[in-house]
């Protein structure tokens, strides 16, 4: 869940944010001035997984093997997860 906060408010509380942030039910929060939106600030975990997925994305290779996969799981192709252990072991 996104909160929001004022511009105001978040030079009041910045060092408060990280707190606010590590809690999983707040991801992100949106620095709002004049009532719209002009910032996000998120965990720093949420950033790094954000980047991957649009690595991912923005890669047709990876994105052809994500899709291929997915068809792959759906058609009942995919191993037990304690097969797949012995196997990268």
């Amino acid at each position: 869940m996104t909160k929001s906060m004022t511009i105001s408010e978040a030079r009041l509380n910045l060092s408060d944010l990280s707190k606010k942030l590590s809690k999983r039910s707040t991801r992100a929060v949106a620095i709002t001035k004049k009532g719209k939106p002009i910032l996000a600030v998120m965990n720093w975990e949420s950033f790094e997984s954000l980047v991957e997925t649009l690595e991912i994305l923005s890669d047709p290779e990876q994105l052809k093997a994500f899709h291929k996969g997915v068809e792959e799981l759906n058609a009942g192709k995919g191993i037990p997860w304690e097969e797949a252990k012995k196997e990268l072991a």
